[in-house]
């Protein structure tokens, strides 16, 4: 019985590894951070409920709750000792193990280890130190991933301006068997790009990959339970892999691709030192001629090469690729639905359906398409759009009523702004009436109303009435107003056109023609 709940994001990977890809238990354990046990009473659960992989599309994860705990209370979690900390304490003269647990107590009284337990589990992480495990790497098992420590510089051709660019580097676990490219930058859309090229060049898939911390694939470094960058993880579930992140700090997990970074800085960058790239492409040619011959270089010490020790132990063990590519996903997560009912994605606005105003949603964005998802259920899709500041509204997330919330609509807005001033309620009056649909003005409205709380009432409504005559009516252009102080200053006097004088001594136009 693990000691509380798993979310139901885990548990769903833990399904995924263990029913959908056939993983021991101890290898899905690993992955997931958690203990075998704990995997044993997830898939147990699972297997009482009569649960297969894949699930229904429209299991959510309020309903896969439901089904694994019927009516089952939250288990607390357990405050988990800085066992680093207790061991530099016990160093100092007259600090013992009970002084410690004491002062632990004094910080987590309610959901801290007891004694006995506090003990038992410093001892063992303390019996971890100083072990170095060999590692032995079985066939198609892992695939490394790294970035060289070294960059390659890149001339451009029309300013002269050096780049110094970073090289990803991918290794077999069993054979060594290395890929290489240049990328732009080490950012998230590099970093999976990185990894389907390198799929690609294995002609498959390994059953695990063993990236460092960056931030690119892990949005949180935690040495027990890393968090994974969503985009990431979708690239695993879509190649059919498991994400296992070195431990921080720990570079024995991770030897074979710094041996391969090595490798590649040693053969690869190294000799290209004297040549002149001038663009990416240029650089990645030269990279992949060096790489053919480091893979195809023999060892030292053992009969054949990298490549022949791939052909004949890797290449057979690894999964075939999917039938398609990964199409490259960002991730926006936790994101609020505003009174609009439309949420925010690179400045642009997407409607959900009016019911989860107030709520928060997960936004899956493609370089086509925009999702939007509640509790793991699509509710929302729409085509990506550049426009920054517009909207995108689907008719059917729209109320049938546009009174549909008896705190939030036109009126109210109109009757907020008139408790300002005039100036201010023919704004938002205006503001509300130039949009195709009046919720789409709520957003700007909201952040014009809300300036008087910082700034106050009279100061509102000048700068209004400055909008007002210059036509500038945004909250951008009302906020400047108040910042630059122009609200304090007149109004700027409009010159009257002054009518033609009629006289019969005045020639006319016709004169000059």
């Amino acid at each position: 019985m693990p000691a509380h709940r798993l979310t139901m994001h885990k548990t769903r990977e833990i399904l995924r590894l263990r029913m959908g890809l056939a993983l021991p238990i101890r290898h899905v354990a690993r992955s997931c951070h958690v203990s075998p046990s704990t995997v044993h009473d997830c898939i147990a659960r699972a297997e009482a409920a009569g649960f297969t992989w894949p699930p229904p599309a429209d299991l959510d994860d309020a309903a896969l709750e439901a089904l694994l705990y019927p009516g089952q209370p939250v288990h607390r979690d357990r405050a988990i000792p800085d066992f680093e900390a207790i061991y530099r304490e016990l160093k100092r003269k007259g600090v013992t193990l009970q002084l410690l647990w004491q002062e632990y107590k004094q910080q987590h009284p309610n959901d801290g280890y007891q004694y006995s337990q506090f003990c038992e589990r410093y001892r063992q992480w303390r019996a971890q130190l100083d072990v170095v495990m060999r590692q032995e790497h079985r066939a198609g098992e892992k695939l490394f991933v790294d970035y060289a420590g070294q960059t390659m510089p890149i001339i451009d051709p029309e300013t002269g301006e050096v780049r110094d660019l970073p090289v990803f580097v991918a290794a077999l676990g069993a054979s060594s068997y290395t890929y290489a490219e240049v990328h732009e930058d080490q950012k998230l859309a590099s970093w999976i790009t990185g990894h389907i090229h390198a799929f690609e060049f294995f002609q498959g898939v390994t059953a695990a990959l063993v990236p460092d911390n960056l931030k690119s694939g892990v949005k949180k470094a935690c040495f027990y339970e890393p968090d994974l960058n969503p985009t990431y993880q979708e690239l695993a579930k879509h190649y059919g892999t498991v994400i296992l992140p070195a431990r921080p700090r720990k570079p024995r997990d991770k030897a074979k691709v710094e041996n391969a970074v090595q490798q590649t800085e040693r053969w690869l960058i190294a000799p290209l030192r004297n040549q002149q790239f001038f663009s990416r492409a240029e650089a990645n040619q030269g990279i992949q001629q060096r790489l053919t011959w480091l893979n195809n270089r023999p060892f030292a010490k053992l009969e054949g090469s990298r490549r022949s020790l791939y052909e004949d132990i890797d290449r057979p063990a690894l999964k075939p690729l999917p039938t398609c590519r990964y199409e490259l996903a960002q991730w926006k997560t936790n994101v609020g639905v505003n009174i609009d009912y439309h949420v925010e994605f690179a400045r642009h606005y997407y409607s959900v359906p009016y019911q989860l105003t107030g709520k928060r949603v997960d936004v899956r964005a493609t370089t086509t398409t925009i999702e939007c998802f509640f509790k793991h259920r699509r509710v929302a899709s729409h085509r990506r759009s550049s426009r920054a500041g517009q909207f995108t509204t689907d008719p059917a997330h729209r109320p049938k009523s546009h009174q549909r919330y008896a705190d939030w609509s036109p009126s109210r807005l109109i009757r907020w702004a008139e408790t300002v001033g005039p100036h201010t309620a023919a704004v938002i009056e205006t503001i509300l009436k130039l949009k195709p649909h009046p919720e789409q003005g709520f957003r700007t409205c909201l952040g014009i109303l809300r300036l008087a709380k910082r700034h106050g009432n009279d100061r509102l409504e000048l700068a209004s009435k400055r909008a007002q005559a210059i036509e500038a009516l945004s909250y951008r252009s009302i906020k400047s107003i108040i910042d630059t102080g122009l609200d304090r200053e007149p109004l700027p006097v409009t010159q009257q056109t002054t009518l033609a004088i009629d006289h019969a001594n005045i020639r006319g136009p016709d004169y000059y023609d």
